[in-house]
């Protein structure tokens, strides 16, 4: 297994992990499915923040950053998405990409990394404190899918 910065040929493999949770889960709350062609943009403007976890050639996971709000006083917090194939979790990959997205970041001179992550999503929670992110805010009732209502949990880890 290794994690590696994301290549535009990576969009398409990226785009069959996180599709079938747009589709079916309640761990985004967009419904708007991902394309080769949007995923190939976002990983030319996000170099040195989109990564992907391979093994044997084939991706597994991949983690990316952007910028959590406009304006130049928020050009220190980035907020994040990390998402693995099914049958790769339980493996570390998941820990692997966000060591090698933090410390990207760090690098790069980011100082905050936000995590919202629906309130419905158990396992996304623990992850995120098992990897060092506090809870700082819960947000009810901000997202809907599947025709109900989802909380919203904010977490954050200082860089």
């Amino acid at each position: 297994m290794s994690v590696r910065a994301a290549a535009p040929e990576d969009a398409g493999a990226i785009a069959e992990i996180w599709n079938p949770y747009i589709r079916e889960t309640s761990v985004t709350f967009t419904t708007d499915e991902k394309t080769v062609a949007g995923l190939t943009v976002d990983i030319a403007a996000r170099p040195g923040a989109f990564f992907v976890a391979e093994d044997d050639g084939a991706v597994l996971g991949f983690a990316t950053a952007f910028p959590f709000r406009g304006g130049p006083g928020y050009r220190h917090t980035m907020e994040h998405t990390v998402q693995l194939a099914p049958d790769a979790a339980g493996r570390g990959l998941g820990r692997a990409l966000m060591t090698r997205l933090e410390a990207a970041l760090r690098e790069s001179g980011a100082h905050v990394l936000v995590a919202g992550v629906s309130g419905e999503n158990t396992v996304g929670i623990a992850f995120h404190h098992a990897i060092g992110f506090e809870t700082v805010g819960r947000m009810p009732e901000v997202g809907r899918k599947f025709g109900r209502w989802m909380d919203l949990v904010l977490m954050q880890k200082i860089l």
